[in-house]
């Protein structure tokens, strides 16, 4: 073992292996080869050893930066030597590779700065940690545990098979042929999230996979689709509706990429044989598949069985009906380090797992992408459905706050009497403003939609990847795919992990090195007085803003609750006895909403949802207050805006009382942290008080589903209908009652939490540190001089 591993070591809080990794004679360059059973010999216990591994992925990536950095270096240094030789065009057009340069400088710069920081943080635990415990050092600790990261921002990409959204995606990261794009006949399956690889160079991909016991239920359905097929009732002859047979098809598919012909004779249990798994054993042990390649071009290979539905034939087993979802992850990538891409199916899934995680993604979006080609953008009936579909997701249930519609192929001309660059790109970027014309003026027409939304959400784009790529007619800008990258660079820096942790960090070592340095004066409890006077007073006015939300919340559901008992008969009459379906066409419809919970799924179109029909005119009556309070853009709002204007007044105080500075520093850093993390809790929850209404009534029909599901033979269509008719008039007045009172009763609870965590929290953080009498704090002064250093480094990047 050398210095630089006993170093490491001594940094990384793990001296007490240094014995081990001296006898297994463990040097710096055999540290950077050591594989995972290596690593599991070395030292046996799970937590030093998953810290072990993490510090040296770290010191990987900062060593390979640093030779890409010097390999740079020399380049430039090179090529100094002939710079003269270059005329001002050559200049310019570097340019931009300057700005990506500084841009990953930094990157690089952040990565070092968060590692160092987080060094000197686990240094001062462990001093802490060694000291007597008392309650502000239990505190203290407690505070660098819970030193937190920004969530990763994500945007949601949807369009359908052929639209260009692949090449897009690709164009937008930078890396040609990283997704595959299959032919007309394939189309993309399963999720597929696009994540930067902070960690090394290869490309790689996390494959997860659905349960095996969801998968065991749908082999289990094939009988029952069989069952169904020869019981109904086929009222009409002639019918062309594919919807009724949507289920059993949709499951043929699956069966026929996994198992080929095979499954046509097997049962259930014999095609969950480990001979058609062997490829997969992950998928029976529930774990995630790993893929890493060298080159883009390899894993878009590799990832293809597992994406792509229909297509190459030469791919003999095909395994995207057992994906959950698959994570590619990109080397050497600027805005995608805080910033996840996400190719979208347009309608969730017949999946459990799938559709589950279709939502939850949607509701996490904070931008969407649909993409449709140019030459029918504002005509597209499919790309306009997947807006209004996702639109309640995005909007009132979710955090989406730019919507962007992308007409892509725009370089596509077709016949053109003068093929000079001068005429192609004039006849582009004059297509290019009427195309956008026209997708504003049917965004305008959907008022539903804009109830969710601002106009300033919404912005129309046109691009091309092929002249992206090439520049045969158009110059980058023209493209407008550098709008796009700009849009993720400024999207991704604002979810900079490195800010927030190096602030809490320099909060944190302000309050103890005030700890262990002062003197017991009066002064702190003057200062204490002060700032719970000044909590009181705050939290007094988000009182007055929380009573006047609920009363409005109140009153807007009232009136919601008696519509919806007036129109309950007209929406059993437009869902049950619908004249424009078949017999048969209803009964598939209608065997399939009893069977999943009031939901039924066609392969394509509309999800039909019968417990969102019957809560339409209370989900309306809340709509606009909803918005109104708890908006996806920025800190606005009565909840998020009284948040926001919080403050204990900490600067004023400084000045005031110099001797408490560092505290007051603290405190305004606990302060700060605190309504972020509760901005967040909002977010999250008012996303879940959003659905409350829906839920609701689907507990109150779910027993209505469950015994009309199991009608069976002649007369089920009807006997279906009158169960569910029969069920809502003995419910209908106190099913939209209840449910109104559960949305009231989680609003309420959330005004509490919010009101009793600030409280709590910043009284906590108030008392510990300026009434503890602790002789227990160490010194951190020049812990404290070199968080304080980084983050002058890093804000001066930040301006830069």
């Amino acid at each position: 073992m050398d210095t630089f591993v006993r170093d490491k070591l001594n940094q990384w809080n793990l001296s007490e292996f240094m014995e081990i990794f001296k006898e297994e004679e463990v040097d710096k360059n055999r540290l950077f080869c050591l594989e995972d059973e290596d690593i599991d010999k070395l030292i046996p216990k799970v937590g030093p050893r998953a810290r072990f591994k993490e510090r040296l992925k770290q010191l990987k990536c900062q060593q390979q930066n640093e030779e890409e950095t010097n390999s740079s270096e020399i380049l430039f240094s090179t090529s100094d030597i002939g710079k003269r030789k270059f005329d001002l065009q050559e200049e310019s057009r570097a340019e931009k590779p300057a700005v990506k340069r500084q841009r990953a400088s930094i990157q690089f710069s952040e990565a070092v700065i968060l590692n160092d920081v987080k060094a000197i943080m686990e240094h001062v635990y462990e001093k802490l940690h060694n000291r007597e415990s008392t309650e502000l050092n239990e505190f203290l600790k407690t505070k660098i545990r819970d030193l937190e990261v920004d969530k990763r921002a994500v945007v949601g990409v949807f369009g359908k098979t052929g639209s260009g959204k692949t090449s897009l995606i690709n164009s937008v990261i930078g890396v040609n042929k990283l997704l595959p794009s299959g032919d007309v006949d394939a189309c993309t399956s399963v999720m597929i999230k696009v994540e930067a690889n902070v960690n090394n160079s290869t490309y790689e991909a996390e494959i997860e996979f659905i349960p095996k016991d969801e998968w065991e239920d749908e082999l289990g359905t094939v009988d029952r689709f069989l069952e169904q097929d020869g019981e109904q009732e086929k009222q009409d002859d002639d019918d062309d509706d594919d919807d009724d047979n949507d289920g059993y098809h949709d499951l043929v598919e699956k069966l026929s990429a996994l198992y080929g012909e095979e499954w046509k004779e097997k049962s259930s249990e014999q095609l969950m044989d480990i001979r058609y798994f062997r490829e997969i054993p992950e998928f029976l042990n529930s774990t995630k598949k790993i893929l890493i390649c060298e080159s883009a071009t390899e894993l878009s290979a590799k990832i293809l069985k597992y994406t792509k539905q229909g297509g190459d034939g030469g791919i003999k087993r095909w395994y995207w009906p057992l994906v959950k979802c698959v994570t590619v992850k990109v080397p050497k990538n600027n805005f995608l380090q805080h910033v996840t891409l996400v190719d979208l199916p347009g309608n969730g899934d017949r999946n459990k797992s799938r559709d589950s995680m279709w939502k939850g993604i949607v509701g996490n979006c904070s931008a969407v992408w649909i993409v449709s080609e140019i030459n029918r953008a504002a005509s597209d009936k499919e790309s306009w459905e997947v807006l209004k579909r996702a639109s309640s997701l995005l909007g009132n249930g979710g955090e989406c706050r730019h919507i962007h519609f992308i007409c892509t192929k725009s370089d596509v001309i077709g016949d053109l009497h003068d093929h000079s660059a001068a005429n192609v790109q004039a006849f582009i970027l004059k297509r290019n403003i009427k195309a956008k014309e026209a997708v504003s003026k049917e965004l305008n027409k959907l008022t539903k939609i804009k109830n969710y939304f601002s106009d300033e959400c919404f912005k129309v784009f046109t691009v091309s990847s092929a002249e992206f790529l090439k520049r045969k007619h158009l110059n980058p800008e023209n493209t407008e795919i550098p709008e796009l990258q700009d849009f993720l660079q400024n999207l991704n820096d604002c979810h900079s992990e490195t800010l927030n942790y190096v602030s809490g960090a320099q909060g944190i070592l302000s309050l103890i090195q005030g700890a262990s340095v002062r003197e017991a004066t009066g002064i702190n409890k003057v200062v204490c007085e002060d700032l719970e006077s000044n909590l009181d007073c705050q939290l007094d006015a988000m009182r007055n803003v929380m009573r006047e939300i609920y009363t409005n919340f109140g009153k807007c559901l009232d009136e919601g609750v008696e519509i919806s008992k007036r129109s309950c008969e007209k929406i059993l009459k437009s869902f049950l006895y619908n004249a424009r379906k078949s017999g048969s066409c209803q009964y598939n419809i209608l065997k399939g909403v009893v069977r999943n919970g009031g939901i039924h799924k066609p392969k394509k179109g509309k999800e039909i949802n019968f417990n969102v029909k019957l809560t339409s005119f209370l989900s309306q009556s809340i709509d606009e207050e909803f918005r109104k309070t708890f908006p996806n853009e920025g800190n606005h709002g009565p909840f998020n805006g009284v948040i926001n204007k919080f403050s204990l007044d900490t600067e004023k105080l400084k000045q005031k009382y110099k001797d408490a500075e560092l505290h007051l520093v603290f405190l305004k850093t606990e302060e700060e942290k605190l309504k972020t993390k509760l901005c967040k809790r909002i977010r999250d929850r008012k996303k879940m008080i959003y659905i409350i209404l829906t839920k609701t009534v689907e507990e109150t029909m779910a027993e209505c589903y469950k015994r009309a599901a199991q009608f069976h033979g002649k007369n089920t269509l009807q006997n279906i209908k009158e169960k569910i008719q029969k069920h809502v008039h003995n419910f209908k007045n106190s099913m939209f009652e209840k449910a109104k009172d559960v949305m009231l009763e989680q609003l309420l609870k959330l005004m509490v939490e919010i009101l009793g965590l600030l409280e709590k929290n910043m009284m906590e953080s108030i008392e510990l540190s300026l009434q503890s009498e602790d002789n227990s704090i160490p010194d951190v002064s020049t812990e404290l001089s070199m968080v304080q250093k980084h983050w002058n480094e890093l804000n001066s990047c930040m301006d830069a």
